[in-house]
């Protein structure tokens, strides 16, 4: 066996890329109403839920425990206003930046996560389009990393077009990376 040369010399930290220096692309602005009517739909349908059995199957409810019920159904719909609310805010700071390299996809509001993916290390990628994106002529794109077995990350509100550009752009680069 050979004796190959081993280096593992420190890194200046100040020689670190700044990830906050990414030239980091909003996603469409057809993507924000269109969450935020998801939300609210969501919202909507438990609440109906709630309503019905609040009526039927609550109203059999001692007088003791009716304020409680009442209480329990202005707390999940404060809940759900501010689900909502959060959801409006946080789909704005939803970003992605792409390098010659990898890939970047950060997200939260609250908890900010950001993943960036070597793009020797993506297995596959795939572009998902539901009704509602096909409508509104976006698709989210899923980045799958060799070795696991679900997504990584999955950007979504993009433009069809540019989703199928980053799609092709990574392809690409998997192609030259290992040989065409």
């Amino acid at each position: 066996m050979q004796n190959l040369p081993f280096s593992n010399a420190n890194v200046p930290l100040a020689d670190l890329p700044d990830v906050e220096q990414f030239d980091w692309q909003a996603l469409s602005p057809r993507y924000m109403p269109l969450n935020a009517m998801l939300n609210l739909l969501v919202t909507l349908v438990l609440l109906i839920i709630w309503f019905v059995s609040e009526y039927t199957f609550l109203s059999a409810i001692t007088a003791d425990y009716q304020p409680l019920a009442s209480w329990v159904m202005l707390g999940l719909i404060a809940l759900s206003v501010l689900y909502n609310v959060y959801g409006i805010f946080a789909d704005q700071r939803v970003a992605y930046a792409l390098r010659e390299h990898d890939i970047g996809f950060r997200w939260g509001l609250l908890f900010r996560h950001t993943v960036i993916q070597p793009l020797t290390r993506i297995q596959h990628i795939e572009l998902k389009r539901g009704p509602l994106e096909r409508s509104a002529g976006l698709a989210t794109l899923q980045v799958f990393s060799a070795g696991s077995g679900t997504y990584t990350f999955a950007i979504p509100g993009l433009p069809i077009e540019r989703a199928q550009g980053l799609r092709q752009f990574i392809l690409q680069h998997q192609d030259l990376q290992h040989g065409g």
